[in-house]
C-alpha cells in the first residue's frame, strides 16, 4: 500500500474545465472528506467510474466548487491503486483550494510523473508506454501523436516480446538439458535455432533504423534556410511561422545569427533555422554569423537555398548550391517572385520553386516538395518508431548479441558461448521494457513528466 498523492493534472490556466488527481491508500475515504454528492451514497460506494456531481468543500466544509467526481478501484486503474478525480471549473484558485483541501484531508504533493510512475510499477503499463506518456503530452504533429499512442498501446513491445520469448526458449532449452540430464528433454541442436536468431537480429535491425527517422515525426527535421544577403530567408521563415519572428529589412546582411523556430509544414515537423546570409565579409560579427550559418547547413538534413529572382542566378548562388547539395537534401527557392524576374540558366530555372514571402504564392508547392522529399517512416503498425535514445540504444545491444550468438552458432562454438550473447540480448530487451532497469534509469526517464500525470 502507498500513501495518498494528489496533483493538479491541468494547467495553471483559466479554462473551462480543471482536473484534480489523487490516487493512493484510503483515497476513496480520503475523497468523501472533500467531495459531497447531491444524490446518492459517498464516494466509497460508488460504482467505478460514474460520474457523480456534488460539491467540493475545504477543511471546514465549505464549499470550493459544483464538480463532477469519479472514483477507479485498483489494480482496475491508471494507477494500479485506488483514485479519484474531481472535474473542476478551470479556475487556478479553484484548483489550489481543492489541492490545499486534499492536503488537509491527509493527502501529500504528487512529484513529477508519480502517477505514471505508480503505473509502472504496479504492473500497468511498461516503461516503454510509461515514456510515451510524455512523447503523446509533448507531441507538436499528428504523426508524433499517433507514433505515441500507438506506443502506449504496445506496439513496440509486442514486437520485442515475440523477440524475447524465442530467445527464452533458447535458454530454458539449453539449461533443461545440462541440469536435467536425466529427463526425456530433446536434444538441444544450436542449428535448430539460427533461423530464428537470424529473423531475431532482422527485426531488431528494423525496429533500431526507425532512430534514425525520429526527427521527422517527433523533433522537428533540422532545416536550414540559406543563401546569399537579402534573398528572403527572414521573410520565409516569418511567412512559414505565421508571425514576425525575424527583423526583416532590405539592408544586406540584417541577420548576424542563427534563429531556430519550429514549424508545422503540411503533415511534416520542420525545426527552422534562418541562417546569415553567405557571403565574404570585413565586418567581424558578421563572420562569424557566417561560420554558424555554414556550420548550421553541414548539420542539417534538409536545406531550402533561396536565391532572388528578381536577380540574375550568380556564381555565387551555383557555389552555394553546390555546397548545400553536398551537405543535405535541398531545394531551390527562387524567392520574390511577385517582383519582375530575371532571366536564369535553364537548368536552375526548370528545378526551382517559385516563391514569395511577401505573397504566400508558391507556400503549398513548398509544402508538397518537402513532403516529398522526407515522407513519414514506413510502420506497418502506428508507434513502431522509436524516438528515445535509451530505447534505441538497448535494442542496438540487443541487436549486436543475437548477431553475435548467430555468428558462434556459424562458427562452431560450444553451447555456453552463443547462450551467454543470447542472455546478454534479453538483458537488454529487459531494459527496454522495464523488467530489469536499473533505479537511477527510471528516475531520469521520470524526471522529464510534469506534475500530475
Amino acid at each position: 500500500m502507498s500513501e495518498p498523492i494528489a496533483a493538479i493534472a491541468t494547467g495553471l490556466v483559466p479554462a473551462g474545465i480543471g482536473i484534480l488527481r489523487l490516487s493512493g491508500d484510503g483515497a476513496l475515504a480520503l475523497a468523501e472528506r472533500v467531495f459531497r454528492p447531491f444524490r446518492g451514497a459517498p464516494m466509497g460506494q460508488r460504482p467505478d467510474r460514474e460520474l457523480v456531481y456534488g460539491a467540493l468543500v475545504d477543511q471546514r466544509g465549505e464549499t470550493l466548487d459544483l464538480c463532477l467526481c469519479t472514483v477507479s478501484r485498483g489494480p482496475h486503474s491508471y494507477t494500479g491503486e485506488d483514485c479519484a478525480e474531481f472535474q473542476c471549473h478551470g479556475s487556478p484558485m479553484v484548483l489550489r483550494l481543492g489541492l490545499e483541501a486534499l492536503f488537509a484531508a491527509g493527502a501529500r504533493q504528487a512529484g513529477a510523473g508519480e502517477f505514471t510512475r505508480r503505473a509502472f510499477l504496479n504492473g500497468r503499463m511498461d516503461l516503454v508506454q510509461a515514456e510515451a506518456v510524455i512523447d503523446l503530452i509533448h507531441a507538436e504533429s499528428a504523426l508524433a501523436a499517433r507514433n505515441a499512442a500507438g506506443q502506449l498501446g504496445g506496439a513496440i513491445l509486442r514486437r520485442t516480446d515475440a523477440i524475447y520469448e524465442a530467445l527464452r526458449e533458447i535458454s530454458s532449452h539449453y539449461h533443461a538439458v545440462v541440469d536435467f540430464p536425466d529427463e526425456d528433454v530433446e536434444d538441444f541442436t544450436l542449428s535448430a535455432y539460427a533461423s530464428s536468431l537470424r529473423n531475431a537480429e532482422t527485426e531488431l535491425a528494423r525496429l533500431e533504423a526507425s532512430f534514425g527517422r525520429r526527427n521527422v515525426i517527433s523533433g522537428g527535421v533540422p532545416t536550414a534556410i540559406v543563401g546569399r544577403p537579402n534573398a528572403g530567408k527572414s521573410s520565409l521563415l516569418n511567412a512559414l511561422l505565421g508571425y514576425e519572428r525575424a527583423i526583416v529589412t532590405e539592408v544586406p546582411g540584417t541577420t548576424r545569427d542563427t534563429i531556430a523556430e519550429r514549424c508545422q509544414l503540411g503533415g511534416t515537423l520542420l525545426r527552422l533555422i534562418d541562417t546569415a546570409g553567405l557571403r565574404e565579409t570585413a565586418d567581424a560579427v558578421e563572420r562569424i554569423g557566417v561560420e554558424r550559418s555554414r556550420a548550421a547547413m553541414a548539420e542539417a538534413e534538409l536545406v531550402l537555398l533561396l536565391c532572388d529572382g528578381s536577380g540574375p542566378f550568380t556564381e555565387e548562388d551555383a557555389a552555394l548550391l553546390s555546397e548545400a547539395e553536398a551537405a543535405a537534401p535541398t531545394l531551390l527557392l527562387r524567392s520574390k517572385c511577385d517582383l519582375p524576374q530575371a532571366v536564369w540558366p535553364e537548368a536552375e530555372a526548370g528545378r526551382a520553386l517559385p516563391l514569395s514571402a511577401k505573397t504566400g504564392a508558391g507556400l503549398d508547392a513548398l509544402t508538397e516538395a518537402v513532403e516529398k522529399l522526407l515522407p513519414p517512416p514506413e510502420t506497418r503498425v502506428a508507434g513502431e518508431i522509436l524516438t528515445i535514445a535509451r530505447q534505441a540504444e538497448a535494442v542496438g545491444r540487443a541487436r549486436e548479441s543475437v548477431a553475435a550468438a548467430r555468428e558462434a552458432i556459424e562458427q562452431g562454438f560450444p553451447p555456453d558461448a552463443v547462450l551467454t550473447e543470447v542472455e546478454a540480448a534479453m538483458g537488454a530487451l529487459g531494459e527496454l521494457s522495464g523488467r530489469s532497469v536499473r533505479a537511477d534509469v527510471t528516475e531520469q526517464i521520470f524526471a522529464r513528466f510534469c506534475v500530475g500525470k
